[in-house]
């Protein structure tokens, strides 16, 4: 994000389900992120067919030895998402960002590395690969520093809106998990105002504690140690069991 309000950040997500408002490009990418972003990146694609159930399933993307994969809707430059799947070899990640030069660096990273077998990319905004994907096919769901869009006006831009809430309850497994984290006290107030009343999701919380104080086991992130807007507020909610005649098959 930027120090101005009403300015877009530069690698996060925006815009609910209806596209995408942000920039895409931002300073000019040298010659070697270029070519990873026409080689790497198609290789990492997810892909836009789904399969003969008429969705994707996520597990079908890796490799033997994926026991459970997430998804990171705005990874930024893929600090978290990439410290994610250092920490746990059995997990595979789903990376939405479409600011380029986040998209690009993260390429950088993993360039060469065993870590490409466990990620698959989509450079756009994420709306597209939520509805794609298999029901309760996640065990996690990061939203992490989203744009906040303070003006009341642009309200209807921000990721985060009923319609996604109801995707990613939809996607996550019974007893997944959905992060959200923001330092913006309008997308603080917005994302519990959203999340809590929510039928599919409790939110896991007994103290000020839990949510004014990073979780163990959550990497942080570039944006977060800026501290532009204020304090970084912590949000995990958990996705209720579904009742057994809603169970997916």
């Amino acid at each position: 994000m930027t120090g101005k309000v009403d300015s877009v950040p530069p690698n996060q997500p925006s815009s609910g389900m209806g596209g995408f408002h942000g920039r895409r490009v931002g300073r000019g990418l040298r010659d070697g992120q270029r070519a990873l972003l026409q080689t790497l990146l198609p290789a990492l694609a997810v892909p836009d067919e789904p399969n003969r159930t008429g969705a994707l399933a996520p597990m079908d993307l890796f490799p033997p030895g994926v026991d459970e994969v997430g998804l990171e809707i705005g990874f930024g430059s893929g600090e978290h998402l990439l410290a994610l799947l250092s920490a746990s070899p059995h997990l595979a990640m789903i990376g939405c960002e479409p600011f380029t030069n986040g998209m690009a660096s993260l390429l950088r990273q993993v360039e060469g590395t065993g870590i490409v077998n466990r990620l698959r990319l989509h450079g756009d905004d994420a709306g597209p690969v939520l509805r794609r994907l298999a029901d309760a096919s996640l065990s996690r769901v990061y939203l992490l520093f989203p744009d906040p869009w303070p003006k009341r006006r642009h309200a209807g831009r921000r990721f985060l809106q009923r319609e996604t809430l109801d995707e990613m309850a939809r996607l996550l497994a019974d007893g997944g998990t959905l992060r959200m984290a923001s330092d913006h006290p309008i997308m603080v107030d917005w994302m519990l105002r959203q999340a809590r009343p929510h039928p599919s999701f409790t939110w896991e919380v007994s103290g000020v504690g839990d949510w004014r104080n990073r979780p163990e086991g959550w990497p942080p992130t570039r944006y977060e140690a800026k501290r532009l807007h204020g304090e970084p507020c912590y949000f995990t909610f958990t996705r209720h069991n579904r009742p057994s005649n809603q169970a997916p098959s």
